[in-house]
């Protein structure tokens, strides 16, 4: 271990001593127990409150600001362990032997090497593309190396399919529906003759080993389209770095020093799962289809690139370099409010408390900048910090704290990361919690068929078009 990584497991455990102080870490009664189905709950529009499943994975506590991974809290994994170690809790629900570790470290290395899928993607004008879209367009691309599913030759058996509307008819059978309409999920080689243990054996094996193929085939692919859009070509993964580092190794060219490299590890830590939000229920519905892990994950990044989900903390950046410096807040902030705007990196959507993510974030944003002696980056932290005391002190009442956006911007910025590259970091570390919930909820899957409330009209009499207004 470097000399000066401890100092950032420090600066966890001065965080965690912090948030546990401040707000402690009960668990939900309501939230935290088994589900007796059906189950009665208050639903708003878009779904806000609905129960969808039940999960041993990620837990959110928004109003004690707790974040628990698989019982693990976020603040002890950040401290001790990495995100390899990570991700395979996340898949697998335990801490890896040193064995494990071992064998998934060598896969994810082997995975990170994509040449094909970057020839690929390399024939499109990746430069003018929004990066979010380049790595949909190249996480769609890396299926056709792990799946047969789209070649004409494959096909399932008759019955392994359903009718179009099926799933309707059962969803309409109160108040559970029709058990029929349950189904496990598919592999791509359905349609290939073997013991029924055997093939189920063999599926499992085969989704994990994509799983593993996604967490390390993202990262390239972010790194790449970094590369490209700079006008360089991209740089193939050390097979001696972990995960983290090649990241930023394959994204600046040079290896990272051990605090960087420390520091992504736990950003990607911090992002790699947080309940049931609306990328990962976009990923766990196409999968609930029997669509594929690829599309289903596509489907996520496809959603995170949506301005009310992912890209937050661009805007923070652009916010800062507005207000210009600290002296400047009090101004800008009292005509924010004037203006009734929002103040980006501030409140969410469930966390009444302050973001433990941010906890986190706020003092490594905080070393790093110190450490860089970077003016710029100086005036900035210091106008962050003094936005944060003005918002804390105007809306701490109604819930609205820092969130994981405020301050990610600026850790990564620290180690030369540009802005429009933020939400695909996002991505890269989301990716083992979206494959971790849709191989836990296609365990028992049941197709999303939530229902509409018809609010038009009837008996409208047809007209022909010449007596139409």
């Amino acid at each position: 271990m470097h000399e000066e990584t401890p100092q950032i497991t420090k600066l966890i455990e001065r965080a965690a001593e912090k948030a546990r102080r401040q707000t402690g870490n009960e668990p939900e009664p309501d939230m935290t127990q088994r589900i007796d189905w059906p189950v009665d709950c208050r639903v708003g529009p878009g779904l806000e409150g609905a129960i969808a499943c039940e999960t041993m994975i990620g837990y959110v506590n928004g109003a004690k600001g707790c974040l628990v991974y698989r019982g693990y809290d976020i603040f002890d994994l950040c401290a001790r362990s990495t995100y390899e170690e990570v991700s395979w809790l996340l898949l697998h629900g335990n801490l890896p032997t040193a064995g494990q570790l071992a064998d998934f470290k060598s896969k994810l290395a082997e995975y990170r090497f994509l040449p094909n899928t970057l020839r690929l993607v390399m024939s499109f004008p990746l430069q003018d593309m929004q990066p979010m879209a380049g790595l949909r367009l190249g996480t769609n691309l890396m299926r056709q190396t792990q799946t047969e599913r789209d070649q004409a030759a494959i096909k399932l058996f008759k019955q392994q399919t359903i009718g179009s509307d099926e799933d309707s008819i059962a969803m309409e059978t109160l108040p559970r529906g029709a058990a029929h309409a349950a189904y496990e999920f598919s592999d791509w080689n359905l349609n290939r003759p073997g013991p029924r243990k055997a093939m189920r054996d063999h599926r499992k094996a085969r989704g994990l080993d994509s799983c593993y193929h996604l967490i390390a085939g993202v990262s390239t692919l972010t790194a790449a389209i970094c590369r490209i859009r700079q006008g360089r070509l991209p740089i193939e993964p050390d097979p001696e770095l972990g995960h983290a580092a090649n990241l930023l190794y394959m994204m600046t060219g040079r290896r990272p020093s051990p605090i960087e490299e420390r520091v992504m590890d736990v950003a990607l830590i911090l992002h790699a799962d947080h309940g049931m939000n609306a990328s990962t229920f976009a990923a766990m519905v196409v999968a609930s289809t029997l669509s594929d892990i690829y599309y289903s994950i596509g489907s996520g990044i496809a959603a995170l690139n949506g301005p009310l989900h992912g890209g937050a903390n661009e805007e923070v950046i652009k916010t800062l370099a507005e207000i210009g410096s600290p002296d400047n807040v009090g101004a800008w902030y009292a005509e924010a409010r004037g203006r009734k705007e929002k103040v980006m990196g501030f409140g969410h959507r469930v966390y009444k408390a302050y973001d433990p993510r941010a906890r986190v974030l706020g003092p490594l944003a905080a070393y790093l900048v110190k450490r860089s002696k970077n003016e710029g980056m100086q005036t900035m932290f210091a106008t962050a910090h003094a936005l944060e005391k003005e918002v804390i002190s105007d809306l701490s009442k109604k819930g609205i704290f820092p969130n994981v956006d405020f301050y990610s911007g600026m850790v990564y910025a620290c180690m030369g990361i540009p802005p429009e590259l933020f939400t695909p970091i996002f991505a890269t570390a989301r990716v083992a919690g979206w494959c971790a919930r849709v191989l836990e909820y296609l365990k028992r899957n049941r197709i999303f068929r939530p229902r509409g409330i018809y609010i038009g009209g009837f008996d409208r009499p047809y007209l022909p078009i010449d007596e139409r207004e």
